[in-house]
């Protein structure tokens, strides 16, 4: 006859039991998280097309970082490095929130190991986002 199980063997056995529940489940949900990513050009064209529509929307409602970001187009690179540099560093938020919405670039540009931007605008933005 076999012995009855006492309380610390069905605890045991709960715990291995969940453990591999969990084991399993990790293994089951891995390959769906390590799915590549979408490197397509119609991708990249439409995460810079997202990314740039929500930047000109921001920037319409935040008119002094409009107006830095507008004159540093024009500016040479030196001087429009400082201005923007400058306003944004006295407007941390505005930075913070403008930096958030440029991000998807950078992530696209990390994810798919390409240059999604050309490269003066590539310069500009890795400068910007350096802080």
């Amino acid at each position: 006859m076999s012995k009855p199980l006492d309380t610390t063997m069905i605890r045991r056995l709960g715990l291995g039991t969940a453990l591999l529940g969990a084991a399993a489940a990790t293994l089951i949900a891995a390959p769906a998280a390590s799915a590549a990513p979408d490197c397509s050009q119609a991708s990249v064209t439409n995460t810079v097309d997202s990314v740039t529509g929500s930047a000109r929307q921001y920037l319409s409602a935040h008119p002094g970082a409009n107006a830095v970001v507008s004159q540093a187009i024009t500016s040479p690179r030196p001087q429009a490095a400082a201005d923007v540099r400058s306003y944004f560093t006295a407007h941390p938020q505005e930075y913070h929130e403008l930096r958030g919405i440029l991000a998807p670039i950078g992530e696209k540009q990390r994810q798919c190991q390409t240059a999604v931007l050309p490269p003066e605008l590539a310069s500009a933005y890795a400068e910007f986002m350096a802080g």
